[in-house]
């Protein structure tokens, strides 16, 4: 039984002989302890003053001295206000670290039994990922590592946006300007090869709506009437006829993105084990909307239309087919959705979507239950904000949005030089440093954008992110290496306990925070927020850095179980920051 537990059942105890009162646990409310006040575990008495019928300061020492004298680890007590700071012996501390923390089991926490799936980067086949896609990619890898983490068998799943009108403008464009240029030709990644001609599509595209409008047309008819408009629809609709040249093309453009895509998402640390595509999907969701129509839970206008009324929910009146049988992107997200849950039976489903799709997630996942799906209550859209610049920071190569390559590369770059400018790398090899760049790039980028809370809109600076000081990655990894490197030169090699040892108020606060990994895990994976475990691995760096300037130098010591037990409190640190930021994807250095 955990401290907290046992002070909370300490507490009903106390509250039932003082005061011959049923306390219900959930009214037990404990806190840490400000940093302010003597304590490690803060009992909110407000709940208990209604059965002690005394005030919050009589009622608080009342239980403080019940609880020193009936639990042998609570030594002695404060009151400020209605507030009841215990302090709980060294002795307690030292022995939940040997015995729960220095073991190899440590922050592993069991298989649940629970499947969950979690869709996220879902890109175009159009063009290269981009900073959005980057937040994307980084949140949804670390909540599904974060899941797996709390014992979840999790599923990491890509729905590929692989057909539709956008895909055939750059098929178009290549068709017409192409010269039969291929990525080795052109010396260009896939998915910037066919960006490249979705930009020419464009370009194209709006010299001829000008030159209509010269002629007398409107804005609108000149876009509906531009040839390239029409051909990109014609090219459109043999596609979904099986035209075998149209078809031939398609798969050759969509292979090399995809190879492009494999590329960045390596770099980047993220994989999946299942991709969707949509052209395999788009035709999903019409035998669902019969089964709508047959429930009562859809209707037809006079049209053929078919809509479903979710006024009464706050909604609105939605389409999911239109009057020539077609489907709109809700009805594939149906079918999609009954796809998913055949292949892999989860209980419950993550969508990695931003949250200018809030309210389409909001309709999906209210007709997948009024279509009475028993799984829909395990839907869950995690919604997340825009990226933004400073302006002038970075230059897309079209000069409206960042590509992930050049973002990776600016960030690998940038770490060169800081780390270089610091004279840590002297003795390492080329292929060491080149490594390392990598490591402390790709961390800064990643800590940078999974430290905000995903609903939160975020400012990202490169330059910024990249810091040895401070809450970010480079400071946590070389907190780790520094770690490491301790331990290296004071010859540690086994986790062996020191019981009976006396600690400093800088070991005893160490060995608290560590011991709260578990705990952190838990409520990170219960809110899907990275960020919650991202700020507390800064903390153990934070305290880690106090603690090694505070005590005595370790490798010193001459008190071999003193010195055995700080080198401990070391190898548990390193251990946390090291599985940590894995959840998070960052890799940590040896060295640096």
């Amino acid at each position: 039984m955990n401290i907290e537990q046992h002070i909370t059942n300490a507490t009903i105890a106390a509250v039932k002989q003082l005061y011959g009162q049923d306390l219900p646990e959930n009214q037990v409310n404990l806190q840490d302890t400000r940093s302010e006040f003597e304590g490690q575990i803060t009992i909110v008495v407000f709940p208990v003053v209604r059965f002690s019928k005394k005030s919050p300061e009589i009622t608080a020492t009342e239980l403080g001295e019940y609880l020193v004298e009936n639990v042998k680890e609570v030594i002695s007590f404060n009151v400020i206000k209605g507030f009841l700071n215990l302090s709980i012996a060294d002795g307690y501390w030292v022995n939940l670290f040997n015995t729960v923390l220095l073991d190899s089991s440590f922050g592993k926490i069991s298989p649940n039994g629970k499947k969950v799936m979690v869709e996220y980067s879902s890109p175009n086949t159009n063009k290269p990922l981009h900073l959005g896609h980057v937040r994307n990619n980084l949140l949804g890898y670390s909540v599904a590592e974060l899941l797996k983490a709390n014992g979840y068998d999790v599923f990491k799943v890509n729905l590929i946006n692989d057909r539709g009108i956008h895909i055939c403008k750059s098929m178009l464009a290549w068709q017409k300007w192409g010269n039969d240029e291929t990525p080795e030709s052109s010396l260009l990644k896939g998915d910037h090869l066919v960006g490249k001609y979705y930009v020419i599509f464009d370009k194209e595209y709006k010299k001829e709506i000008e030159a209509l409008k010269a002629e007398g047309q409107s804005e609108d008819e000149a876009k509906k009437n531009a040839p390239l408009i029409k051909e990109a629809q014609k090219m459109l609709q043999d596609w979904e006829a099986g035209d075998e040249e149209v078809i031939a093309l398609w798969k050759k453009m969509n292979g090399w993105v995809y190879d492009g895509f494999a590329v960045t998402y390596k770099n980047l640390g993220v994989d999946f084990d299942k991709y969707y595509y949509e052209s395999n999907t788009y035709l999903l969701g019409k035998d669902s909307v019969e089964e709508g129509l047959s429930k009562g839970v859809f209707f037809k206008k006079p049209d053929g239309s078919v809509w479903i009324d979710l006024t009464a929910d706050g909604l609105d009146q939605k389409l999911v087919l239109r009057a020539d049988g077609t489907s709109v992107y809700i009805t594939q997200d149906i079918g999609t959705a009954e796809k998913k849950h055949e292949d892999f039976n989860m209980d419950d489903s993550i969508y990695v979507v931003g949250n200018e799709q809030d309210y389409h997630f909001k309709v999906l996942f209210l007709i997948l239950e009024k279509l009475g799906k028993s799984w829909a209550k395990g839907l869950y859209h995690l919604s997340y904000g825009m990226v933004d610049l400073p302006s002038g920071k970075m230059k897309s190569r079209e000069g409206t949005v960042v590509d992930a390559d050049d973002l990776i590369a600016e960030m690998v770059a940038t770490a060169k030089q800081k780390t270089e400018i610091l004279g840590k790398v002297n003795n390492f090899s080329e292929e060491e440093k080149d490594s390392l760049y990598h490591q402390i790039g790709l961390g800064a980028l990643k800590y940078f954008l999974l430290k905000v809370e995903p609903k939160k809109r975020l400012l990202f600076d490169p330059s910024e992110s990249i810091d040895f000081q401070g809450n970010t990655g480079p400071f946590i990894q070389y907190t780790h290496a520094r770690i490491k490197s301790l331990l290296s030169k004071a010859g540690y090699e086994n986790s062996s306990a020191v019981s009976d040892v006396s600690i400093t108020t800088t070991e005893l606060d160490m060995i608290i925070l560590l011991s709260k990994y578990p705990a952190e895990l838990t409520a990170a994976a219960k809110v899907y927020s990275p960020a919650t475990l991202a700020n507390y691995l800064y903390e153990v760096a934070k305290m880690f850095n106090k603690f090694y300037h505070e005590v005595p130098p370790i490798v010193k010591e001459e008190d071999e179980r003193a010195k055995q037990h700080r080198l401990n409190i070391c190898h548990v640190a390193a251990g946390i920051l090291k599985s940590g930021m894995a959840i998070l994807g960052i890799e940590v250095p040896e060295r640096m």
